[in-house]
């Protein structure tokens, strides 16, 4: 089946349009993926976010696709698969893959495909593509067809290549706006700490789990969410040796927060493979917010170095001494700086980078790594 002008032109003028409004990003992966499937009819798909670092997956909205099955797949993703896997789409120049050609017209040989889409779904077909802006990865995404139906040809997926920047920015715009939207987090209640057993199930929980895992949208004692997944099924394959993957994703929770999710296997008492896999969930610091955050913005190269001086407090004068540029010119890219981040001023700029992270816990204890220490938690020495 192949895609025409008349009907690839108007739906990649949409997706571009609908990743500049700013909807929540599961709204906009739901729209953009009706408005993808007028030029590239599917039965099944799913837009899944990842860690513009790692290119972990760490949510998804799927059309017709059932959310009991996230953990299954996610242990295929990064756990039993090796077969044009997210991870290793984002590092391609041509970042779609269509499964029966990749197999040599033996998808069975996949185990997601063998195990899942056919049994689950009775789906037979499987284009996917990493949504990479700027060199980052911001989501993954795969469309699907019945077991009857033709399979999704080279003309698709040139067009999925072509309009994968618009999801990736569709994603981040929509990661910015909930942001914006969530204000000042409020202060958290400390690290919460989940071991998953040998069956995906939880076997043991902190007493912070529950709200932790409730705010990346999961169930401790149900079912856990999408990050938690990932994180399991790569600590998984790094014990396994199947994997070089670090087990560890940001990823910001229902209330606007940034968590940092990671996980390692726990040894067994024989020595052999670990049946269980330690996660832990816990505020994100600055470390890891403020990259991300200055991502999130779309900044050239030339405004996060501005962006870096006004955070430390430099003036106009001292950034164009420092980066070889006038004051005018400096002026300009704070403007255009101002106007991504939708603020007016440097005071307000900071805030959004930087005080949102910092004000919930100011006047805490502070322990050696220049980070608050959470309240009930020893200051090291």
């Amino acid at each position: 089946m192949g895609v025409t002008t008349m009907r690839t032109d108007p739906v990649r003028q949409g997706l571009d349009a609908l990743a500049r409004t700013g909807l929540p990003w599961e709204a906009f992966a739901i729209g953009a993926l009706e408005l993808l499937r007028r030029a590239v009819p599917f039965d099944a798909a799913c837009v899944g976010p990842a860690d513009p670092r790692t290119a972990l997956l760490t949510g998804s909205a799927k059309i017709g696709l059932h959310n009991e099955k996230d953990f299954e797949f996610l242990r295929h993703e990064y756990l039993d698969d090796s077969v044009n896997l997210f991870s290793d789409l984002a590092k391609r120049d041509f970042p779609v893959a269509i499964l029966v050609d990749d197999t040599d017209g033996h998808p069975e040989v996949v185990s997601r495909y063998r195990e899942l889409f056919v049994p689950e779904w009775d789906l037979g077909h499987e284009v996917r593509a990493a949504a990479v802006l700027e060199g980052r990865p911001w989501a993954g995404f795969s469309l699907y067809r019945a077991s009857g139906a033709g399979g999704f040809s080279p003309a698709e997926a040139e067009f999925l290549a072509g309009i994968a920047p618009s999801i990736a920015r569709g994603v981040r715009v929509g990661l910015v706006a909930e942001a914006a939207d969530a204000g000042l987090a409020a202060p958290g209640s400390g690290p919460a700490v989940l071991v998953v057993g040998s069956d995906d199930r939880v076997v043991q929980a902190s007493t912070a789990a529950q709200e932790r895992v409730a705010e990346l949208g999961g169930s401790v004692w149900e079912r856990l969410p999408t990050a938690v997944g990932s994180i399991v099924a790569v600590a998984r394959a790094m014990a396994a040796g199947r994997s070089d993957l670090v087990p560890r994703l940001r990823v910001r929770s229902r209330t606007g927060q940034w968590l940092v999710v990671h996980a390692s296997p726990l040894a067994s008492p024989d020595g052999g493979p670990a049946a269980q896999v330690a996660v832990t969930i816990e505020e994100a610091g600055p470390a890891d917010v403020v990259p991300l955050v200055v991502a999130a913005l779309g900044l050239t190269g030339r405004e996060r170095d501005v962006l870096a001086a006004v955070v430390h407090g430099a003036s106009t004068q001292e950034i164009a001494r420092s980066l070889h540029l006038s004051p005018y010119t400096v002026q300009d890219h704070l403007k255009v700086i101002f106007d991504k981040a939708g603020v007016g001023s440097r005071r307000e700029l900071i805030a959004k980078v930087v005080l949102e992270q910092y004000q919930p816990r100011y006047g805490s204890r502070i322990g050696t790594s220049g980070w608050f220490v959470d309240e009930g938690e020893a200051v090291p020495a």
